[in-house]
């Protein structure tokens, strides 16, 4: 990423980005601004402890709203629970507002960024959180899975993630993810099913006994698994033109 890269909401800037150093494992130095606002409405206490499926419902508002991310294109929204050991700890931008991301040579730096400065564990939004975390009933942190970074930023639950840290557990999450467009998981599902029969008819041409047949068996099991993923593999994420001022 040669040139400086910005995020905005609406006309708002949010983060300006300049990639530092030489070679091919630059890093790149982000300045987050104030003035980010969430997506969604605020959660209620007692809308926390109603329950609900927080997917659908952070669909429904990323599509109401007029401050989201949400672009022309397919997008998968689904409950995220688990991630790599230090996403949560020191892969957490903690410092604010600038940080410089160490990038892996092969690309991204897979943490988790947030748009506002965390709170502290003793802030009053955060302690109210915190018994929701006891509870059980603490709504997911929303993130949003930006390719070039391999990471997360935070767009809904900054307190809500500083809560669940402060109790030692990791926050759960909902994440949102770009993926493919019809037409091009289409093709690639088209080249796969070309080369899927090619093999079955080099399979089909040795001497049949159990070795063959545990061969297409794995053959048929690979296939069918690449093939069910394609329409929700993470796509990458656009990057736009800068308008003009």
């Amino acid at each position: 990423m040669d040139r400086q890269w910005y995020l905005r909401q609406g006309e708002q800037p949010l983060i300006e980005a300049r990639p530092e150093g030489e070679g091919c494992c630059r890093d790149l130095h982000l300045r987050r601004l104030p003035g980010y606002r969430s997506p969604l409405p605020p959660l209620t206490a007692a809308a926390m402890r109603a329950g609900a499926e927080w997917s659908h419902r952070y669909a429904r508002w990323l599509e109401e709203t007029g401050h989201g991310p949400l672009h022309r294109g397919r997008w998968r929204l689904t409950p995220r629970t688990t991630f790599a050991p230090g996403i949560w700890s020191c892969d957490l931008v903690q410092d604010w507002p600038d940080v410089t991301l160490d990038m892996l040579c092969g690309g991204g730096w897979h943490g988790v960024l947030p748009l506002r400065p965390l709170p502290a564990p003793d802030a009053s939004r955060v302690k109210a959180y915190r018994k929701h975390v006891r509870e059980g009933t603490l709504a997911p942190v929303l993130l949003w899975w930006v390719s070039f970074l391999d990471g997360w930023l935070i767009l809904d639950g900054h307190d809500r993630a500083a809560a669940a840290l402060a109790e030692g557990t990791q926050p759960a999450c909902v994440e949102l993810v770009r993926v493919p467009d019809e037409p091009d998981w289409q093709a690639t599902a088209e080249h796969a099913a070309g080369a899927y029969e090619e093999r079955l008819a080099r399979l089909a041409a040795l001497p049949k006994g159990p070795h063959t047949a545990r061969q297409r068996q794995t053959l048929d099991q690979g296939y069918a698994a690449a093939v069910s993923t394609l329409p929700y593999d993470a796509q990458a994420t656009p990057l736009f033109e800068r308008p003009r001022d």
